[in-house]
């Protein structure tokens, strides 16, 4: 990956992280630390690895996009205003009462969102069943789906892994964002996931195991997704929750609450210093 390329990558994972900050603290409520620990994998499926079209969101062979742990749709809707889904100053609206960009993403109402999620291990199923669909059509269309850890905590999650395995759904990638925290606090302690590449690879998924804040990694992973025939593959991220502002970093109180005026403040401050950093390579 050239140095132009990881430029542009990070200084769209940084907009991202600014636009959550700003969606979450206009509307006072939301979830930012997940969107957080998402925005690198955010910035790179929409810079290089999704086909899709923000002038044809409905076009018949794009590339779908779930966002299976849907409560972190802050992020989702920061990437889309970025890339022209919809406007930037929409962001504002977050939560708002005749608002289209509710706490969990709205596929009737948000162009670029291809399912309406929230309910957690919902979404990876709703993915295999397109990604079967694509394959019965004839279609090259591919489906990416994220959950968070917690979430895999649910049980038909697993059904979702059976059933991609036996239809050899290799359109699938399956991405896991393991922060390692949930609403209640550390994964471990609320119903441990662990050994979540070993469960993965048990249902029958290639798997990859990556830095979620590496684009290289992800560039490779991505790649060997797409090289992997007869079965789905499975990207496992190891992020870190609330990245890329200090205070929120590695906190599960962060995961649904959002900055008061100083906490945005601190947080936009630091963000602009990171996007300054970057602008200066």
């Amino acid at each position: 990956m050239t140095h132009d390329v990881k430029k542009q990558l990070a200084l769209s994972a940084v907009r991202i992280r600014e636009g959550v900050l700003t969606a979450t603290h206009a509307a006072g409520c939301g979830h930012p630390g997940g969107s957080l620990s998402a925005a690198d994998l955010f910035a790179y499926l929409y810079e290089k690895e999704l086909r899709v079209d923000p002038k044809n969101p409905k076009w018949d062979d794009r590339d779908r996009f779930v966002l299976s742990k849907g409560h972190t749709a802050p992020g989702l809707y920061a990437t889309l205003a970025q890339h022209g889904f919809f406007p930037e100053e929409e962001l504002t609206t977050l939560r708002s009462l005749g608002s289209r960009l509710q706490g969990h993403p709205n596929m009737n109402e948000v162009p670029g969102v291809d399912m309406s999620t929230g309910s957690l291990g919902q979404g990876v199923s709703a993915a295999a069943g397109m990604a079967l669909a694509a394959k019965c059509r004839g279609k090259d269309c591919r489906v990416y789906t994220l959950l968070g850890d917690g979430e895999i905590e649910e049980g038909e999650v697993w059904e979702a892994m059976m059933f991609a395995h036996h239809y050899k759904l290799d359109n699938l990638c399956v991405i896991v964002d393991n922060n390692d925290l949930q609403i209640d606090g550390h994964i471990g302690d609320v119903i441990d996931p662990y050994p979540i590449v070993d469960k993965l690879e048990a249902f029958g998924l290639h798997v990859v195991a990556i830095d979620g804040h590496d684009f290289e990694q992800m560039e490779a992973a991505f790649a060997e997704a797409k090289a992997t025939k007869g079965v789905p593959t499975a990207i496992v991220m190891k992020t870190v929750k609330g990245k890329g502002v200090s205070y929120m970093e590695n906190q599960a109180g962060w995961h649904g609450k959002a900055p008061n005026d100083v906490e945005y403040e601190q947080g936009i401050n630091e963000l602009e210093a990171q996007r300054k950093e970057w602008e200066a390579k």
